[in-house]
């Protein structure tokens, strides 16, 4: 049984102030100390014609025609975040081989859902198919396709991941995702108790924001992992979406770190500060090789 958004998420001003957080702590300590080599930025690229339709590209050098490229939906409660914040991700995504597309994505109030999922399937779209042609000295190539998000773009790469109309609509095939990485993630969270949150989710698609719903055998594998002292996206939305995919013949790996809270699944990401559960950086980048080879 379900229970309430009050006991899966926190009321909204914690998750403002977790935006609040990664803004001043991940874009001024941990970006400060990133490393600036062994990887190109290419940073603003235009996605679609809106002022947020836009995100950020981190190559590695020597990247080959095979280099998978991992696509990062970032966290901010569907209404804050910027792909701006996160050089400390691409670093350490360039620093193990991956590419690594941030893109930016509308937001609440500006639309509702479901306009940030297609935001996010049009940003992989045109990104993975530019790079299949040879753009931003790549080499060209049908690199692996990898997606991955944090707590609100958890939710949102888990839809692309298993909810097949989103890609389909960019005549993207279910089958060109070769892996799912879901952090800290919010998949099953009705009813919703909050006011804020029903303008966020219209009642019309309500259902179909939870990704649970469209867990089945045919989307890619999936590595879920949670903090257990989590207080603003309970575990158990790890559990049911894990439980869900296993149930209908899909592959799911749930990951639980105790005494891991809401932020430390994406700071651990740091290469330069020790932040986060390391554990956490170093069971992400194993599945992804494993799924990419």
């Amino acid at each position: 049984m379900r229970r309430g958004v009050a006991r899966r998420l926190l009321p909204g001003a914690a998750l403002v102030s977790l935006a609040l957080f990664l803004t001043a702590c991940a874009a001024g300590a941990l970006n400060a100390f990133t490393p600036r080599s062994g990887y190109v930025v290419v940073s603003d690229i235009a996605y679609g014609p809106r002022e947020r339709q836009r995100l950020d590209l981190y190559v590695p050098d020597g990247a080959g025609a095979e280099t998978p490229l991992v696509v990062f939906l970032h966290g901010g409660s569907w209404d804050s975040g910027s792909k701006d914040i996160y050089r400390f991700v691409g670093q350490s995504m360039a620093a193990e081989g991956f590419i690594l597309a941030v893109p930016n994505y509308r937001l609440y109030p500006e639309v509702t859902f479901p306009a940030f999922v297609e935001d996010g399937a049009l940003a992989t779209a045109v990104i993975d198919r530019a790079l299949r042609e040879g753009a931003y000295g790549v080499p060209p190539g049908r690199r692996p396709l990898v997606l991955l998000g944090h707590s609100a773009g958890a939710q949102i790469a888990a839809l692309l991941a298993f909810d097949h109309r989103y890609l389909a609509a960019q005549a993207m095939s279910p089958g060109r995702i070769a892996a799912f990485v879901g952090l800290a993630g919010p998949y099953d969270f009705l009813p919703l108790d909050e006011e804020r949150y029903k303008r966020i989710f219209p009642e019309a698609t309500r259902e179909e924001s939870q990704p649970v719903n469209y867990a089945d055998g045919e989307g890619p594998p999936a590595l879920l992992i949670h903090g257990l002292a989590d207080t603003t996206v309970e575990p158990e939305n790890t559990r049911s979406m894990a439980r869900a995919i296993e149930a209908a013949g899909g592959r799911a790996e749930a990951r639980f770190f105790e005494g891991v809270d809401h932020i430390a699944p994406i700071t651990s990401f740091a290469t330069a500060l020790p932040l986060g559960e390391r554990g956490i950086r170093e069971a992400v980048f194993a599945f992804i090789r494993e799924e990419t080879q």
